[in-house]
Parts: C-alpha cells; structure tokens; sequence
C-alpha cells in the first residue's frame, strides 16, 4: 500500500516514530529542567537535616548557625533553613544547563535523522519498494505494445494452425478447440485494436485502456493455445520417434510437388487468357518445397542416428514448408476458378445493370468502358467495377449483382490472406489487422451488398499495407553467403523464429511461451 505521494505506508509510520520520540524526548528534558527552579524558587523553604552531636571517631559535624531561622515541617518537625551559599548556587547553574542541553541534543539528532533519511530515499539507485499499480503507460506507448501484441498472437495462430493440418480431426479434439478460442480472443483483439486506430473513443484515458484491453485479449489467446501445446505433443508423439509422422510429411510432400508442377502450367495459362499475372504464387511455393527437401532429409538423418530432438526438429520445419507451399498452390486453383467464374458472371451483370434505368443513367460510362475493354482483360476487376458503378446503400438490385459483389470481396480477401500467409515475418499489424475487418464484413450476413464491397476495400488495403511492410523489410539471412536453400523465404514465413544463425528454432504449436519448444540446447 502507498500514500497519495506514492511514498510507503510504512516509511511514513517510521518517520512519524522518529517525530514522537524527540518530542519524548524533548518534553523529558524540558520536566527536568522545570523541577529544581521549582524546588529553588523564593518563597519557597529548604529543609536541612539538624544538627548531630559528633561521636567518638566521626568526622565533626558543623551545625546551623544560630542566626539561621527554624521552619516549622509538616510533620511538625522543626528545621533549620540554610541560607544559599556560593557553592549551591554553582550547582543550581549546572542543574539548569545539563537537561537544556539534552534537550537541544535530542531535536538535532531527531532533525538530523530525518534529513539524511529524506536525502538518501531522493538519491539512492535502488529500487525503491514497488507500488501497488504498475505505472499507467502513455497512449503511445500502448498503442505500441498492442501491435507488438497482435502480431505475436496472429503469429501463434498462425503457426498452430499450421501444425494441427497433420493431426486427424478425432485426434485433435482439445487442440482445435483451444485454437478456436484463441482465434475468437484475437479477432476481438483486431476490432478492438481498428476502433482505437480509428479515433474511439475519443477520451484518451478510455482508449489507453481499450489498447490494454487488447493486449490482455492476446495474452488469452497465447496462454489457450500454450496449455494445450503438451497435450498436442503427447499425441503427435515426436518425443519418441518421428516415424509415423515422417511418413505423413513426406507422402504430402511428394502430392504438393506434383500439384506445384501444374500450377506452374495454370499461371502460364492465366497470364495468357486474362492478362493476370500470379508468378508469386508458384515462386513461393517452390522455395517452401526446397526447403522442405533438405529438412525431410535431414529428419530421416536425425531418426537413422537416433536423435529423437533434432529429428522431431527438422520434421515441424519441413511441416511448415510444406503446409505454405499448399497455401500457395490453392491460391493458383483458387484464382483459376474465380477468374473463370467472374468472366462467367461480366455478361449478366452486364444485362441487370441496363435492366435498370437508374442503375444504367449512373453507370452507363463505366458499363461501355467494360465493354470496350481490349482482351485479355482482368474479369475480377471488371465485375469490381460494374458492381462498384450500380451499387448505392439501401437500394436492392438484381440477385446477379449480388453474387458478383460476393465473388470480387472474396477473392480480394483470400488473395490478401494468401500474400500475409507466407510473408508474416515482415508483416505488422496494420494490414493484419485490417485483414481481420474484411472477414468479419465477409461473414456479415445483413446489408451483404455494403458489407461484400467494404470487404473488398478492406482486404485490399490490407495487401498494399503488406506490400508495405515487405519493403521496408530487410532480409538478415538473403545477402549472407553459405546460408542453405530457401532459409531466408523460411524465416520471411514464419516457418523458422529467426532467432539464431541457422535460422532459428521452427514454429509450434502453442502461445509464446511454447511456440519455440523444439529449440536444440
């Protein structure tokens, strides 16, 4: 407990001690110093014993003298007051300076205490004893803690996600479950996080908690999926041998690599058709398979000498190779099929939006210019367009305008989820975050047609934010001679924490306090 001045209770109790005790003191001195000017004051006799008769072998004893007035005592006894010679008079004097002096001395060594207390506490450079509350951080300085929070946590989902794709459904019961918790904590997180960004509240005090709140949400999120990281251990069974699950990685591998080869052909394809161009897809995908290459075989290596650690290692780094290898081929399926789908959907839309006299008044310009597009052209963009001229809040239109507003939102959100996948390295929480709006405004189901469009223009600055990001970022592994294949698209990636030369530990599943469990000592 502290004082309103933030001092300790018990430190002020001390001093307040050391004040009682000089005015003890004090007033001590003060009762001594009053006693013998009482007892001397005039008026007032002194008895004196009476005279003794000297006896054989005694010093003599001089009596009263005669003069000397007898006072009656009140026992009736009569006495005889000597009159106040030199020599009492002397002792008197020092009877008044000896208790004046203890006096002063206790005020200034109670004086002198309290000062050096007061400068050693302003002075001193050891930590003083802590409040009860922690320092109630800045706006800014929340703000900051909250991305580096949202970034950890997204992480973390991300990565366990990963894993838990190689673990059977009735399997993994507990571990999908915390994931979801731990993906409903984040996605709170993010709309928290946007609305603080945006300006609410507007009271700084109320936003700086509401940016505390957001990095307790995440920590929720780490500690869910740290609690059920062991168990995912013991029934994945790594500890022990990787056999089964060698086995898994590389019959997925072996698939992947074939689907790689025709995604290569289906971009080729696309560029030639509609004028999109989706190298990046296949690009990566290829660098994950490398890397994955040399860490399958090095886990065959790690479990033939019969080191389980490096073996379980090198496994969950070949895993996470390969798992965003696939997201990067069903991205090329996926845009094949969206690209095939709008250019399906440009005539009817086309149609419904003359059907309707306001509609076509308002986006009659943008209807003949998509007409009047050379080939090859971008479908998606076209039908963007069309949907975008016709749209106005509150109106209904033709249900084909819908499904197409719907097709150009969802492929805008999964190309930009796509691109964050495999590139979190260098990703921060702006465009994550806005990721996280558009598929909440995705999975709106009232005002679909104002929702679809504001998650379209939501993941599309959520990829440019991205893009962003991965300028300014600087790869610490790409310029260095020596480094094994793919290392640096592995750290880019989140496969590999970075941590050390060769790349780090690879990601688990679990919060940050055991995400990088299969770290070798």
């Amino acid at each position: 407990m502290t004082s309103t001045l933030g001092r300790p209770r018990h430190a002020t109790a001390h001093i307040r001690l050391r004040v009682a005790h000089a005015l003890a003191g004090g007033t001590a001195a003060a009762v001594w110093l009053l006693l013998p000017a009482t007892a001397h004051a005039p008026g007032h006799p002194v008895a004196v014993p009476a005279a003794v008769s000297p006896t054989a072998g005694s010093a003599p004893v001089v009596s009263a003298p005669a003069s000397a007035p007898v006072v009656a005592a009140s026992y009736g006894t009569a006495r005889t007051a000597a009159a106040p010679d030199s020599a009492e008079q002397d002792g008197s004097a020092v009877d008044l300076a000896l208790p004046l002096v203890v006096a002063v001395a206790a005020v200034v060594v109670a004086g002198y205490g309290y000062v050096r207390r007061t400068r050693r506490v302003r002075t001193r450079t050891t930590p003083a004893v802590p409040p009860s509350a922690p320092p109630v951080p800045s706006t800014g300085e929340a703000e900051r803690r909250a991305r580096e929070a949202l970034v950890r946590a997204d992480d973390c989902v991300r990565a366990s996600a990963e894993e838990l794709s190689y673990v059977e459904e009735p399997e993994g019961g507990p571990a999908r479950e915390a994931l979801r918790a731990a993906e409903a904590e984040l996605a709170s997180a993010f709309a928290i996080f946007r609305r603080c960004t945006e300006g609410v509240p507007e009271d700084a005090h109320a936003r700086r908690q509401a940016l505390v709140g957001v990095v307790g949400r995440c920590e929720e999120a780490g500690g869910r999926l740290d609690m059920a990281a062991a168990a995912l251990d013991q029934l994945r069974g790594l500890q022990a041998g990787v056999g089964a699950a060698l086995g898994v990685a590389e019959r997925g591998f072996r698939e992947l690599t074939a689907r790689a080869a025709g995604a290569q052909g289906t971009v080729a394809a696309l560029r030639e058709r509609y004028g999109v161009r989706a190298d990046e897809y296949t690009e990566v995908a290829l660098d994950r398979l490398v890397f994955a290459t040399a860490r399958l075989n090095e886990t065959r290596r790690a479990a033939d000498s019969g080191d389980a650690l490096r073996a379980a290692r090198q496994l969950r780094a070949a895993e996470g190779a390969i798992a965003q290898a696939g997201v990067q081929v069903d991205g090329v399926e996926r845009l094949a099929s969206q690209l095939d789908a709008a250019a399906a959907l440009i005539p009817l839309a086309l149609a419904a939006a003359e059907e309707d006299p306001a509609a076509r008044a308002r986006a009659e310009e943008v209807l003949t210019a998509v007409r009047e597009t050379p080939q090859p052209y971008d479908p998606l963009d076209a039908l963007r367009r069309i949907t975008a001229a016709v749209r106005r809040p509150g109106e209904e239109r033709a249900e084909v305008l819908y499904e197409a507003a719907r097709l150009v939102a969802e492929a805008a959100v999964e190309e930009a989820a796509d691109y964050l996948a495999v590139r979190r390295g260098a990703v921060g929480a702006d465009a994550r975050t806005l990721l996280a709006a558009a598929r909440q405004a995705l999975a709106a189901t009232d005002r679909r047609a104002e929702y679809d469009a504001e998650a379209d223009v939501l993941a599309r600055r959520a990829r440019e934010s991205a893009e962003d990001d991965m300028r300014a970022y600087a790869s610490p592994y790409a310029e260095e001679p020596g480094h094994p294949a793919g290392l640096a698209g592995a750290v880019l990636g989140g496969v590999l924490l970075g941590e050390e030369p060769d790349g780090g530990p690879p990601v688990s599943y679990g919060g940050p306090g055991t995400r990088d469990r299969r770290r070798l000592s």
